[in-house]
């Protein structure tokens, strides 16, 4: 029995992973894509995932014929008509954003939840195009979406309580992990996260090591699961690079989120990664593999440092009251599998250590991009060694 028609619009990754969601929830689901081609390839590549899901014993053969059959493919918008969500995943453009929400205002009932899956856009600008702006907010799920728990809710200015609620309710009735956040640039995961990419590139930057080196810091001795280098040309170093100069110029060009003139020109030569066939690392068929310095003195300096930045951006969304210290470390646990939540991590190392180390890189280099978090700076000043009490 359908528990409800959900709308989502987009059938890119991220589109038909929401969609995967919300049908094996026993919800009716509508895919709505202006392409044909678009909605075919995203058609074809969701039934070779339940293919897989079915050969390793996942789900049954009975359970994924049933699940695909709940979705249908659309390119009309007026199709989602009659839906109590619809979730807008498509290209990360204010203005396209805008003008969609506006379309699907018009076409759903009144108390529809309205939703944007934009990683760093405002919620608030995007409400705005409107009559009814209460009902819009940002639900953004973390790719791949049907594996990845966490869903960062943000309420826009103007987003009602009672829509909150109920798409708190929905994403755990979905086995999801909801942790609502504040409508600021980047908002918990990729504001926290921009020194793990920022912090690497400036090493890389003054030669301190190579990216295989760093990569090698990060998981070897960090436990990341991924390398900053790794995962940037996994994700695309042409999306990493305009979600970076999205959150430096939202912030008012603070220098903590200043974007890389490396990454930048890697762009510009067309090198974004696997996507590709070449970015830090040659993906090209006999191409050498870069061997990393197992120096272990060194990776612990490279780690440290990026730890150090890390822990104080995780500090900075408690002060700035964009979440809990219980939802940036679920955050970053759950959305981008960190080893441990960061701030966890820094009561771990000690909170004297953390604010030393910045405060000798801030000396060092003498930039504000390293100026220690006033609530860290608190803490320590009152013997405080913890962020749960």
């Amino acid at each position: 029995m359908s528990k409800g028609k959900v709308s989502v619009i987009g059938s890119g990754t991220m589109g038909r992973g929401i969609a995967q969601i919300a049908a094996t929830n026993s919800h009716d689901v509508i895919v709505v894509d202006t392409s044909e081609k678009a909605l075919q390839v995203a058609k074809s590549e969701l039934e070779k995932v339940f293919a897989r899901l079915v050969e390793k014993g996942k789900v049954s053969p009975d359970d994924s014929k049933a699940i695909l059959s709940r979705i249908a493919w659309e390119s009309d918008l007026k199709r989602v008509k009659g839906s109590t969500l619809v979730i807008e995943a498509v290209v990360e453009n204010l203005e396209v954003k805008r003008m969609l929400m506006r379309d699907i205002e018009s076409t759903v009932a009144p108390d529809s939840l309205l939703a944007s899956n934009t990683s760093s856009l405002s919620i608030a600008s995007i409400a705005s195009a409107c009559e009814n702006p209460e009902r819009v907010l940002g639900l953004h799920f973390f790719n791949p979406a049907p594996l990845l728990p966490l869903v960062e809710v943000i309420p826009g200015i103007t987003s009602g309580g009672q829509y909150l609620s109920r798409a708190v309710q929905l994403m755990k009735s979905w086995g999801k992990a909801p942790v609502e956040a504040k409508d600021t640039p980047g908002f918990i995961v990729n504001r926290v996260a921009r020194p793990f990419y920022g912090e690497s590139l400036r090493i890389l930057e003054e030669g301190v090591a190579d990216c295989a080196t760093i990569d090698w810091a990060l998981k070897e001795i960090g436990k990341f699961r991924m390398g900053p280098f790794e995962l940037m040309d996994l994700i695309g170093n042409d999306i990493n690079l305009k979600v970076t100069e999205t959150v430096f110029e939202a912030f008012f060009f603070d220098p903590r989120f200043r974007p890389s003139f490396v990454q930048k020109r890697m762009v510009e030569a067309g090198l974004f990664g696997r996507k590709s066939g070449r970015g830090y690392y040659d993906y090209r068929e006999g191409a050498a593999v870069l061997e990393p310095n197992a120096d272990t003195a060194l990776g612990q300096k490279i780690l440290e440092r990026v730890l150090a930045m890390l822990i104080n951006e995780a500090i900075d969304a408690v002060f700035m009251n964009i979440t809990t210290p219980e939802g940036v470390d679920l955050a970053m646990t759950k959305g981008v599998n960190y080893p441990k939540g960061l701030l966890r991590w820094g009561e771990e190392w000690g909170l004297g250590e953390v604010l030393s180390h910045l405060e000798s890189l801030q000396e060092e280099y003498g930039e504000d991009r390293y100026r220690p978090n006033p609530l860290l700076r608190r803490y320590v000043r009152e013997g405080r060694r913890s962020f749960f009490q």
